[in-house]
């Protein structure tokens, strides 16, 4: 079963499609969010939950579908593997690299867009 699509909105992306500006723009927008606000998640493939750690995006590649915009991206981010934290493990957490692509359609007019894990 597919998850639902996470739901973002990213304005100064939007205002600035189709001009130089998009790409740091719209990059700009997605590294600010909070990652509980982007599936990554799901994305996991070697920790267990997603560190407090800032996220790199990379565009992909990019299709206009009428007033909107699909957006192919890489994130790079990092999770950790969550133990026990008991009061006498001297091991701290060790961060994981983790990467995931995610397709954002974005509603050009309005700045809305829809955020979905592609698979592997």
């Amino acid at each position: 079963m597919t998850p639902p699509p996470f739901l973002i909105n990213l304005p100064e992306a939007a205002r600035c499609w189709g001009t130089p500006a998009f790409g740091e723009a719209l990059k700009a927008e997605i590294e600010t969010l909070d990652a509980a606000q982007l599936p990554l998640q799901d994305g996991l493939s070697h920790s267990s939950h997603v560190s407090d750690e800032p996220f790199r995006a990379m565009i992909i590649k990019t299709r206009e579908t009428g007033s909107a915009v699909e957006i192919h991206l890489g994130i790079f981010y990092t999770g950790i593997i969550a133990g026990c934290n008991c009061a006498d493990d001297p091991t701290p957490p060790d961060p994981q690299t983790e990467y995931c692509e995610l397709l954002v359609t974005l509603d050009t007019t309005r700045g809305d867009a829809t955020v979905t894990l592609l698979p592997d």
